[in-house]
């Protein structure tokens, strides 16, 4: 059976799924609004599988996205907005236009840098000059990742701190403010949100300056805690007890020598 006979397949499941009066209730009630959290949960779910080198999973989690994919362009196809095959055909007719080093005449041998460089400049030309540098089009993207590109693009129109020195002494500063509203006399919570959004933004700078992207090393912190997490917890239930009944101490104690190891 050809892959493409599945993909088929698939799109008709999907279709089965949005049927009117045979259909799923969950799949009838979503939205493109409601389902984007999905889209994102799933993504993230895809990209912890490549992470982890599991192909298997892999297979499994982009065949998820693929199934958000779907379920959108049925819901677009029901309203007469776009279908499957039109955003497949929008796709590739792009993909053509901004490589036409591979499907034009431009037959020289690029570089990877180069081909990304030729990329913005078509896409420059095909939706003209933005108002500002920086936009909001650079929110599109994970919180820690938009301030990395938001860092990257500041630099480029000459608006960055000279080196990491300086991003750590802003990082310092950063976290004075953030003390001072926790020994306020009242605690204001719109002002603390606000100021560990500044610490948070320029960390990211300082991991910048330092070519560290700030979405990838958090992402690698969170599984190691999570490693020496699991390794406390295994160490409990070795004792024969559990998480919830060990005192703090304990735990911390646990914990600190998970961290030696």
């Amino acid at each position: 059976m050809s892959a493409h006979h599945e993909l088929e397949r698939c799109a008709q499941v999907v279709k089965a799924l949005r049927h009117p009066k045979n259909g799923c209730p969950w799949d009838l009630e979503q939205t493109h609004r409601s389902l984007l959290k999905y889209l994102i949960e799933e993504a993230y779910e895809f990209v912890d599988a490549v992470e982890s080198g599991d192909t298997v999973a892999m297979e499994e989690e982009v065949g998820d996205v693929l199934f958000q994919v779907l379920l959108h362009t049925t819901i677009a196809e029901e309203k007469a907005a776009f279908t499957l095959e039109s955003a497949a055909r929008v796709l590739a007719d792009k993909l053509v236009r901004r490589h036409p080093h591979v499907f034009g005449t431009l037959n020289e041998k690029l570089t990877s840098d180069e081909v990304v460089k030729n990329w913005q400049q078509i896409k420059l030309r095909e939706k003209g000059e933005r108002k500002y540098a920086i936009d909001e089009k650079y929110l599109q993207a994970p919180a820690l990742e938009s301030a990395h590109r938001i860092g990257k693009k500041s630099t480029t129109v000459n608006f960055d701190w000279p080196d990491f020195s300086a991003v750590a002494l802003k990082v310092e500063e950063e976290w004075n403010e953030v003390k001072a509203e926790l020994e306020a006399h009242e605690l204001d919570q719109t002002k603390v949100r606000e100021e560990i959004g500044d610490l948070l933004f320029s960390v990211a700078q300082l991991a910048r300056h330092l070519e560290i992207n700030p979405e990838e090393c958090l992402r690698e912190a969170n599984r190691k805690f999570i490693r020496r997490f699991n390794h406390v917890e295994d160490l409990v239930r070795a004792g024969g007890g559990t998480l919830t009944e060990t005192p703090q101490e304990k735990l911390e104690e646990l914990w600190i020598q998970v961290k030696k190891r």
